[in-house]
């Protein structure tokens, strides 16, 4: 077991990864995350709750919320977050690799739902690939997390049905494809409607059904599964609220604004 104060930038690495994963109240050893996190790298269970808890004190979603964490470890965990905040792709993925290592795994092995035809690929080609995958995956564990599992317009709740769908699409913004406001968790029947432009929502949360859409409203799924829900504020969570600047550029693309 280490002992060392100092952390070494791979365990911190780690810890923030786990940090991105868990919701807030369950940054404790009676967590098992944690205690599984901490017998893999060698720390003890306390002292890595007690680090998930420097990341709450320097995440500004928490500040806002008056919530302070742990004020010890500053020195640590803040180049770590400063990190995250500039370039979220490449931090996120080396956590993902690091965490392979541990476990002395592929980081396809650690991630098999990137399954893909690697066949003829290699290099950086095969790389950004892979990278791009796993970095979905953990945007969209992120966005559950932060959704509680839970659709953000229906309610739905089984994650087998749930997207981590993005307000600005993932291709026309690089730095914000792994912020957790520009995510928002819906059941794949909304998500696809809201990436067709069925659907929208604006500045103040609520939902927008387009003409097109609109224009079924006399068959049985319209008011089933879009009109009972037109103009209702969706589902919030309780941090990482969707930025109202990535809602107003989807608003500006939705043809019935």
């Amino acid at each position: 077991m280490a002992t060392s104060l100092n952390w070494t930038r791979n365990e911190l690495i780690v810890a923030f990864n786990l940090y991105l994963k868990l919701p807030f109240g369950k940054l404790h050893t009676g967590t098992q995350a944690i205690r599984d996190l901490a017998d893999l790298i060698g720390r003890s269970h306390n002292s890595v709750a007690i680090r998930l808890n420097n990341f709450a004190h320097v995440d500004p979603y928490h500040q806002q919320r008056g919530i302070k964490g742990m004020s010890g470890g500053y020195a640590q965990v803040k180049p770590i977050w400063d990190e995250f905040v500039n370039n979220q792709e490449e931090l996120i993925y080396e956590s993902e690799r690091i965490l392979a290592e541990y476990q002395h795994k592929t980081i396809e092995e650690l991630h098999p739902e990137v399954a893909f035809d690697f066949t003829g690929l290699t290099g950086e080609v095969k790389e950004r690939i892979v990278k791009t995958r796993v970095n979905q995956g953990v945007f969209r564990q992120m966005i559950l997390k932060t959704y509680e599992n839970h659709c953000a317009v229906s309610g739905i709740d089984l994650p087998d049905l749930l997207v981590a769908g993005h307000i600005v699409p993932w291709a026309d913004d690089e730095h914000n494809r792994l912020n957790p406001e520009n995510g928002i968790c819906l059941s794949a029947l909304y998500d696809r409607a809201y990436e067709k432009g069925l659907i929208c929502i604006d500045t103040d949360y609520k939902l927008l059904i387009s003409k097109r859409l609109k224009a079924d409203s006399s068959k049985d799924f319209y008011e089933r599964f879009f009109g009972q829900f037109e103009y209702k504020p969706i589902r919030l969570p309780k941090t990482y609220r969707p930025k109202r600047e990535f809602l107003e550029y989807r608003l500006e693309r939705f043809t019935d604004k």
